[in-house]
């Protein structure tokens, strides 16, 4: 089990942790659940889209758009897993959370990050074989190639997130049981323990850096060649193209890389350089915005996807539209049209 049972001591006196939102700014936590409930329900219904674009239509039943379908289910469970939560802080003050659901949730949060970065590591891969080889795609990404990729992922996040969460869970908390954060995060929980916390405070940090650092690295490199390639085409629009592509990925690695390690070192700073309200602040909205931002990037970059998720609104619209019209006539008759793109039946009237 991840969460093995602590000493029958340490389960006694770590029956619930108490969360307080965001320390400082108690009397503003209204005010930040409005355009956090905004923005978490954008994320929801962003993503939600592109998994059920992605998933129902086979033209996008290709190696970037699996990766993007991917994406945007490990980003609502990474958001679920936290915000419902600070909302309920936010609207009643209610932070109580369980042993077991404190460390539930921060072992979702790590892992999830970690899949995260591995598949934006697997798509520049897919976007570089895209670019720099094209005739070899179709022969180097195939279904075993990715499912292998997608399990890699999944196996990286877990072998390096299970000894962090495990060695949190048995620490000692016998003093207080209040965690300055809006969520379970990692550093503020181990702080708590009355044990060392630093060899899972290090551990963390320096399996961050390593994930992080690699990631970035090929990363880097494959949008490097990739840039090398596109420069060299001899058309114009194909250049354009290629980048308009890439261009998505590129503002999702920004958004997702910067705010991240942005906020652990900040944790290390501590509150003698940052104030702890601004590394809570920004700890929050970092699994919050990228969320958010990812679907609307793809969908306003993509063309293929903008293209199917117009289609279905102005489908639903058109089926709307002609179901109010047959209700408000009373037909004796209906002749459906044979065109398949037809959407209403002909209807005579006595």
């Amino acid at each position: 089990m991840m969460l093995g049972s602590p000493s029958n001591h340490t389960l006694l006196n770590t029956a619930t942790f108490i969360l307080l939102g965001v320390p400082g700014l108690e009397a503003a936590h209204l005010w930040l659940a409005v355009p956090l409930s905004a923005m978490y329900s954008v994320a929801l219904l962003g993503n939600i889209i592109i998994v059920t674009v992605i998933w129902t239509d086979s033209a996008l039943h290709e190696p970037m758009y699996h990766f993007l379908c991917v994406l945007a289910a490990v980003d609502i469970v990474m958001s679920t897993s936290v915000t419902p939560k600070m909302l309920n802080i936010f609207w009643s003050g209610n932070g109580i959370i369980g042993f077991t659901a404190c460390f539930t949730q921060m072992y979702i949060v790590h892992a999830t990050t970690a899949i995260e970065t591995g598949l934006l590591l697997a798509m520049a891969f897919d976007r570089y074989i895209a670019i720099c080889k094209p005739l070899h795609y179709q022969t180097i990404l195939t279904p075993r190639t990715m499912i292998g990729m997608g399990m890699a992922i999944i196996a990286r996040a877990i072998t390096a997130m299970t000894p962090m969460t495990w060695m949190v869970v048995h620490l000692p908390y016998c003093a207080s049981h209040v965690v300055p954060h809006s969520y379970c995060e990692h550093m503020a929980v181990a702080k708590l323990a009355c044990g060392d916390h630093m060899p899972s405070s290090l551990y963390s940090l320096i399996v961050s850096f390593i994930i992080v650092g690699i990631d970035v690295t090929f990363i880097a490199t494959s949008y490097s060649l990739i840039l090398q390639a596109v420069f060299s085409l001899p058309s114009r629009d194909a250049r354009v193209k290629a980048l308009s592509t890439c261009g998505s990925h590129v503002s999702v690695m920004i958004l997702y890389y910067l705010p991240a390690m942005v906020s652990i070192y900040m944790a290390w700073l501590g509150q003698e350089m940052v104030p702890l309200h601004t590394q809570v602040l920004l700890a929050d909205f970092y699994l919050v915005i990228p969320p958010m931002l990812n679907p609307l990037i793809y969908g306003l970059k993509t063309k293929r996807i903008r293209v199917r998720v117009w289609n279905a609104v102005t489908t639903s619209l058109a089926d709307h539209i002609c179901q109010n019209s047959t209700k408000e006539k009373r037909p004796t008759q209906v002749f459906v049209m044979e065109d398949s793109e037809s959407r209403c039946g002909v209807q005579a009237q006595k």
